[in-house]
């Protein structure tokens, strides 16, 4: 993966990447004052901040809105002046979050001018935002389930977004939907790495690139083609070592 990228495509940190309480983000009271709005909107990135870590260790049903301002360095007053409440909170962040990795994921595919190339490229910078975000994979993909109905809502939002890189697969043979394939992948793409974050292996993300790339391209050009296109002659062996030593 392109590190040099993934600096430049993370400018945007992701909510939970920074320390609410970081004395670098303090507002300075006095003359100088910064206007309202940037007062308000870095109030409200340090909640976000502060919400993510504070899931992420204790769970959502956990979290109190007071451990919420504590992590942010923030009252609950401005917290309440911002938010309706903690699910309104949580689902700001995972909204900001996973718009900031969808378009980096989409700059890397549209960079590629081959599908396969293009899928490969933006899986793996999902991954690596993500292993290299721990608080926030946590909080968005395994807290999410705790919210509700409007988790449950928001993340299967989320999940028909992903179609968007699939506009290419080739028509499917015997009166199969390609929608549904999709689908079906999606899903089990998020699972393999809902599992892999709730083992707690979240920083090795980037070890399935290999075998998700694969999952993704083989229901729709068969492994062998995949392989060839992506390059990868050894890719029954790789997949074969990959499943044997990890779960």
């Amino acid at each position: 993966m392109d590190r040099n990228y993934l600096r430049g495509a993370d400018v945007v940190l992701l909510p939970g990447a920074r320390t609410g309480r970081d004395p670098a983000r303090s507002i300075k009271p006095g003359p100088r004052r910064l206007p309202a709005g940037v007062v308000a909107a870095t109030q409200r990135e340090r909640l976000l901040d502060g919400l993510v870590r504070t899931v992420a260790e204790r769970g959502y049903q956990h979290a109190t809105i007071s451990d919420i301002c504590r992590a942010a360095g923030v009252t609950r007053p401005v917290f309440y002046e911002l938010f309706s409440g903690k699910e309104d909170a949580f689902l700001a962040a995972h909204r900001y979050g996973t718009g900031v990795v969808i378009r980096r994921m989409a700059e890397a595919y549209a960079a590629e001018t081959d599908w396969c190339r293009g899928i490969r490229k933006s899986l793996g910078v999902m991954l690596q935002l993500l292993a290299g975000t721990p608080a926030f994979a946590t909080m968005a993909v395994i807290e999410v389930e705790a919210v509700g109905p409007a988790g449950r809502w928001e993340r299967a939002q989320l999940l028909t977004r992903f179609r968007t890189f699939f506009a290419e697969v080739p028509q499917l043979p015997g009166g199969v939907e390609s929608r549904e394939m999709v689908d079906a992948v999606v899903g089990g793409v998020y699972s393999v790495i809902y599992r892999r974050i709730d083992s707690g292996r979240t920083e090795q993300l980037m070890e399935i690139l290999p075998v998700l790339t694969m999952f993704c391209l083989s229901p729709f050009l068969g492994p062998a083609e995949a392989a060839e296109r992506l390059g990868v002659r050894d890719w029954p062996k790789r997949v074969a070592d990959w499943s044997t030593t990890r779960d």
